[in-house]
């Protein structure tokens, strides 16, 4: 099926030529990381974990977020994402790819990887990270590919195939459940050492991932004609809605949590990250305050029908959707945790040029993956007959 993707449009190599450009920029800023190692990003002692880890978690939930098409399509039958599902699939291929190399990048020397594959450690939870991490990928790996393969041949699925899609289902909800452990289980960091962090990460991923789909499949019917259904599509935003509406409900448990319970390391975290600390502003306290206002419009848009159901309003309902959530998860997660530090202090974090650029390689390398990949399931469904999904 690979040679489908040498029947593109000019647009389309375009495209792929524009993401390989980013790439290559990309790459280039990480031989400048390699030479001179972490020192150009702005980790430092007291923040060993920056831009890139941020990514890592946000990306380990959009990757999760495959599981709110394939619970119900095999669990409760629900038929009308069966030809959406294949691209929820192949998005989750491309966002593990990236989540490991944000690992990579963050580790500075790549070589280091091999030492969790040498020397394995089962009493860590990056271990254990890293092995649902490969075995999420490919679990979709096979089960897209088998299943788009028996479309490819207009027959049913192999049988043996449903047990690798449920074991997917219960495999998502790991990959972001041993993420939050790798937070929740650090002491010293109030902000991270909370029992429902995992229960925060589901939540966002489910609204976030989903958001994500939808938007792309969006610019793929403007492009390709492709249509994933108007029914599948309204389900599919009552989803990622109660997703929404759990989220904030777990933020909010924080912030009482903080609050009421007059704890100043509960408290300190939400001060730095809201109005700076001891009276001094930090830069991410106007990105925290616009993620809330976004959070909350996008939740009441999504919450009634008449504006849930808007074709032409539901677009800019997700990407205020989705920017919410990456500040909160991709960058307000970080900067909380480590601000202050152990010792009340404040070490100022700002990712640098150098940590932008390579990050933009990796999502431009994952983007390449991603429409690769749609490419050839758009080309299927052609030749099967289920490209118009009216």
């Amino acid at each position: 099926m690979i040679e489908k993707v040498l029947k593109g449009t000019p647009t389309f190599y375009i495209w792929l030529l524009a993401l390989g450009a980013v790439i290559s920029l990309g790459a280039c800023a990480y031989i400048i990381q390699l030479v001179q190692g972490l020192t150009v990003t702005g980790l430092s002692r007291d923040v060993s974990w920056g831009f890139y880890i941020a990514q890592f978690t946000y990306l380990v939930g959009v990757a999760a977020s495959a599981v709110m098409l394939v619970l119900p399509t095999y669990f409760h039958h629900y038929k009308k994402f069966k030809h959406f599902i294949i691209l929820g699939e192949f998005m989750a291929i491309g966002a593990v790819v990236m989540c490991m190399l944000f690992i990579v990048v963050d580790m500075g020397q790549p070589q280091r990887v091999l030492n969790v594959i040498l020397h394995p450690t089962p009493n860590s939870v990056m271990f254990w990270d890293m092995m649902v991490l490969t075995g999420y990928l490919l679990l979709n790996v096979l089960v897209g590919w088998v299943t788009l393969e028996a479309e490819r041949h207009q027959v049913a699925p192999p049988n043996w195939i449903k047990f690798f899609i449920i074991l997917s289902v219960f495999w998502a909800f790991s990959i972001h459940t041993v993420t939050a452990f790798l937070y929740q289980g650090i002491p010293g960091r109030h902000y991270w050492l909370t029992a429902v962090m995992a229960g925060r990460f589901l939540a966002s991923a489910f609204c976030a991932g989903p958001a994500i789909l939808l938007l792309l499949s969006m610019v793929l019917k403007k492009f390709t004609g492709f249509e994933t259904g108007r029914e599948a599509t309204r389900s599919l935003t009552q989803i990622i809605a109660y997703a929404m509406g759990i989220n904030i409900f777990f933020f909010l448990l924080e912030v009482f949590t903080a609050y009421y319970s007059g704890i100043p390391g509960h408290q300190h975290p939400l001060h730095a990250l809201f109005s700076g600390h001891d009276g001094h502003p930090l830069w991410i306290n106007t990105w925290m305050w616009s993620a809330v206002v976004m959070a909350i419009l996008s939740f009441l848009c999504l919450a009634f029908p008449s504006t849930r159901n808007n074709e032409k309003m539901l677009p800019f309902v997700l990407i205020i959707l989705v920017l919410a959530t990456w500040i909160d998860k991709g960058l307000g997660m970080l900067v909380g945790g480590f601000t202050p530090n152990t010792f009340d202090e404040i070490t100022v974090y700002a990712p640098s040029i150098v940590e932008i650029l390579i990050s933009l390689g990796i999502y431009a390398l994952g983007l390449l993956i991603v429409s690769v990949l749609w490419k050839i399931a758009i080309e299927v469904k052609k030749d099967a007959g289920t490209f118009d999904l009216h």
